[in-house]
């Protein structure tokens, strides 16, 4: 089976260029292929993730995958899905930031022998002389074909700056270098880049008489068209530090039924036989697709070892077994008896400020050990714990683990 066809029997794929010539190649040749990243965050998320299963996909069939690091454009935004201007980064920033990203990239890609490379067009587009990118560039892009694209429109509303003009000649420009000194003929991006990718195959073609193909895949969305990836906490993050290993797992665990089944087949390697065997269960079943849907995910960004804690905290709290000691805990000082509940936890970060704590109390979506939490004003008193710790459920699912611990 070709990697397009594969592509497609996941879901993967949104739009292409130029099918026939994108099926041929990919069933007949080794191509360089790119994906283009913007280092405006130290960590990938899991929307970035989805990016990553394709690359993935492509570089198990023999292709050779090249990730931009957006050092030059990331000074400039892009304004595609946006509705703001994005905040211009530092060099160092930026350097930094692409660092943490090939990190996170390598429990996916092998970048060993140069068989995925990681560059920074920065490299090309800093040294680039204004007269030069009129005379060359300029000529082969329509304003007005610009400015129908779906990734100005948003912008267009609120007053489009030249500086984000000039994002989609950049991108385009990227291909371009990239087609020149790799010989990279296919370009990979989320849909919300389809107007990008379309300038970059149109200059190619016209500037070089070359061929130039690109295909979008399909945004990580759950089945009635919101964004996955996010929370009450903010994005789900592929770093351990920004979302712990516990969290990132329950997300997997907790997603819908409807959308299990997609989300096995788009980001894990599981086959499809088993992908759709899973997804077929209804009911009370559906929560053993889930626990593997959570389970195959965080082994693969966060490696086995820890995918196994993840679920055995899982199971102690949802099945009565495993290990407590996989629950994230968060160590106090006996300080805390005495204190008033909310405070503590909006302290401790389990709370992001205290309307929310008391709008989750007056829900009756807070426990202190086994008993619902009633009282806003109440104060932590030392039987609440046992054996110096006490666990606090959020919700119905987010469980949190105090320990005492003096210094």
């Amino acid at each position: 089976m070709s990697v397009f066809d594969t592509l497609v029997e996941r879901g993967l794929l949104q739009q292409l260029t130029h099918e026939d010539e994108i099926k041929e190649i990919l069933a007949t040749k080794r191509v360089a292929f790119y994906t283009g990243y913007d280092p405006t965050a130290d960590s990938l998320h899991v929307g970035h993730y989805l990016s990553m299963m394709v690359m993935a996909h492509m570089q198990r069939a023999g292709h050779r995958p090249i990730v931009l690091i957006g050092g030059a454009t990331a000074m400039i935004g892009d304004p595609s899905g946006k509705s703001d201007m994005r905040k211009m980064l530092t060099p160092e920033q930026i350097e930094y930031n692409g660092a943490q990203f090939k990190a996170q990239m390598s429990t996916l890609l092998d970048f060993s022998d140069g068989k995925a490379i990681v560059v920074n067009n920065a490299d090309w587009i800093l040294p680039l002389n204004y007269m030069q990118v009129l005379r060359d560039l300029g000529p082969h892009f329509s304003v007005n074909r610009m400015l129908a694209a779906e990734c100005y429109k948003q912008r267009l509303e609120k007053g489009l700056t030249f500086l984000e003009l000039n994002y989609m000649v950049m991108q385009a420009y990227d291909f371009l270098e990239l087609n020149r000194k790799y010989d990279c003929v296919l370009q990979l991006g989320g849909d919300d880049q389809w107007s990008n990718i379309l300038a970059g195959v149109d200059l190619i073609r016209k500037k070089e008489r070359r061929q130039a193909l690109g295909l979008t895949f399909t945004l990580l969305a759950t089945s009635d068209g919101k964004k996955m990836g996010k929370t009450e906490r903010g994005a789900v993050w592929l770093d351990v530090n920004k979302t712990s290993v516990h969290d990132f797992y329950q997300y997997w665990r907790n997603v819908a039924d409807a959308d299990v089944e997609k989300c096995l087949a788009l980001l894990t390697f599981l086959p499809m036989t088993e992908v759709r065997r899973l997804g077929a269960l209804r009911d009370q079943a559906i929560n053993e697709a889930k626990k593997v849907l959570a389970y195959e995910v965080t082994k693969i960004v966060h490696g086995e070892s820890e995918a196994n804690q993840a679920a055995q905290a899982a199971e102690a709290l949802f099945g009565g077994g495993g290990a407590l000691d996989n629950v994230p805990t968060i160590y106090v000082t006996s300080a805390v008896v005495g204190k008033n509940i909310v405070d503590v936890l909006v302290e401790n970060l389990v709370f992001a400020s205290k309307g929310e704590a008391r709008r989750m109390i007056a829900q009756g979506g807070l426990y202190i050990g086994e008993n619902r939490h009633e009282d806003i004003d109440a104060i932590i008193a030392s039987e609440a714990f046992v054996n110096s710790e006490l666990l606090i459920r959020k919700g119905k699912k987010n469980y949190y683990r105090f320990v005492i611990k003096n210094s």
